[in-house]
């Protein structure tokens, strides 16, 4: 009788014997903890693949939510509240979690390097790092300027400019870009920078792009009439760093104690270099299936991505649902069946808060404002993060940590 434990596993190959013990794994890579990320995560907990080794390659072992960091700024909720724990998910998934971040991809010889200086092989890869900031028209700024992205390095330094803020008898903010994540960040400072000081005085820069570029007449209308009511200057031109504050188009000079930077996502330079099929501003150009145009083996998902057949904006809306496509695919594509397509919806619920537990709703032409969006919003956060935490926790906390709903004011 054969024992099983060590019998020797043939698996014909064209005709030949091949012994599978001596053929390793095939190893799949998952580049960044972006929001699409955690549905693979979620897949390979449900339904792991055997003979697949994983790696996840992530800076930080806690993905904040970005979605929950201006209602985090603004005072509304904890830290432990906004991030989620991805060591717990990892290893339940049977996934190594690798401490680092992606520098250089060659694709053609499937190999990675990273900023600790290994270099990691793959036989497939998923890339979902997020989008970088171009900040450099701000760098003179020095210590004065806080870059939205990485968001762990913003949480980690928000404090910080609210305790200097409460140490001065004025303090200056300005909010450099004008797209929804400018907006939120603005009224969330705003917040949280007059309760410490009341003379504070909050600006948005709304550059070349516009101010909610995108979005309908309504929502721009009650986002204007938000800052108003707060007492934000909105300035709509361009603006580069000086010496104690901003030079702006106009030929205004803005001094300002501190300078975020919400100017959109720019791709990541390495993936210009990395041999992948890419736009004009470096940007991953997948397919629907999230797929590589020019590497089959390379997935992409988020704001790292130009779709060929049809334009998707870069937010985290469609991060986010795109995730379950992406995981499908790179399971599929591991197993050899066929791939599914990411269809956005012809309408995008977006929920912008305002700092002062409003929120403006946009679907479509559609707009909404008040403190029932807000709830609306507070309750999808929660939910999206609740949901990760209770996959990652064992069967005793899950019984016995229920989902926190924000008590009625």
């Amino acid at each position: 009788m054969v024992n099983p434990a060590t019998a020797i596993v043939y698996k014909t190959v064209r005709g030949v014997p091949v012994n599978m013990a001596s053929i390793p794994p095939r190893r799949l890579v998952l580049a960044g903890s972006g929001h699409a990320h955690l549905a693979v995560l979620a897949r390979w907990i449900e339904a792991p693949i055997a003979d697949v080794d994983t790696c996840l390659i992530t800076p930080a072992p806690f993905l904040a939510y970005s979605g929950m960091i201006p209602g985090w700024m603004a005072g509304f909720y904890s830290p432990d509240e906004c991030r989620i724990d991805i060591r717990p998910l990892a290893k339940k998934a049977n996934i190594k979690l690798i401490t680092a971040s992606v520098v250089r991809l060659d694709a053609a010889q499937r190999r990675l390097t990273l900023s600790t200086g290994e270099t990691l092989g793959f036989d497939h890869l998923s890339i979902a790092t997020g989008g970088a900031l171009d900040v450099s028209p701000l760098t003179v700024l020095g210590a004065s300027l806080l870059p939205a992205r990485p968001i762990e390095a913003l949480v980690a330094r928000w404090p910080l400019i609210v305790s200097q803020a409460a140490a001065q008898a004025s303090f200056s903010l300005a909010v450099v870009g004008g797209g929804a994540a400018g907006v939120e960040l603005a009224l969330a400072a705003n917040r949280a920078l007059r309760r410490v000081s009341p003379k504070a005085h909050i600006s948005l820069i709304a550059g070349g792009s516009g101010f909610l570029a995108g979005h309908a007449a309504g929502v721009i209308a009650r986002a204007r009439a938000a800052l108003v009511a707060n007492q934000i200057a909105l300035i709509q031109a361009d603006a580069v760093g000086q010496a104690g504050g901003l030079l702006l188009s106009t030929g205004q000079r803005l001094a300002v104690d501190c300078v975020i930077a919400a100017t959109g996502s720019v791709a990541p330079a390495w993936l210009k270099a990395s041999g992948l099929a890419c736009d004009a501003h470096g940007f991953v150009q997948v397919g629907a299936d999230l797929r590589s145009v020019s590497h089959p083996h390379i997935f992409a998902a988020g704001d790292v991505i130009t779709r060929v057949d049809r334009h998707v904006a870069r937010s985290g809306v469609h991060a986010v649902r795109a995730g379950p496509v992406l995981a499908a695919n790179v399971q599929a594509a591991l197993c050899g069946k066929p791939l599914q397509s990411y269809c956005p919806r012809k309408r995008t619920l977006y929920l912008l808060a305002t700092g002062d537990k409003r929120a403006i709703l946009s679907w479509g032409r559609f707009s909404l404002s008040g403190r029932l969006v807000w709830r609306i919003k507070d309750w999808i956060d929660r939910r999206f993060v609740h949901r990760f935490r209770v996959m990652g926790a064992d069967e005793l906390t899950n019984k016995t940590k229920p989902f926190h709903r924000e008590p009625r004011a």
